[in-house]
């Protein structure tokens, strides 16, 4: 299993933290970070935590005002 970034997420959408494991340079850091951003943040509360985005995908979590999210491989399990 490869993660390839987490980002913590305010609700009101400040990033509150952003770590990448993966290759990204600062122009795809900064799009991904607002692509996901954008994706979590205008899903439905009662929604499924799982979105696919490109080729990856996307499992968040909300706890109180943070959302907690993490970007994996699209082959990868995401319930691991």
């Amino acid at each position: 299993m490869a993660i390839e970034f987490m980002l913590l997420i305010a609700r009101q959408g400040k990033t509150r933290l952003a770590k990448f494991y993966g290759q990204y340079n600062a122009k795809e850091r900064t799009r991904a970070i607002r692509e996901v951003t954008s994706a979590v943040l205008s899903r439905p509360a009662k929604m499924c935590n799982f979105i696919e985005w490109k080729d990856k995908k996307i499992i968040y979590k909300r706890y109180a005002s943070l959302f907690f999210v993490a970007c994996i491989n699209g082959t990868d399990n995401e319930l691991v």
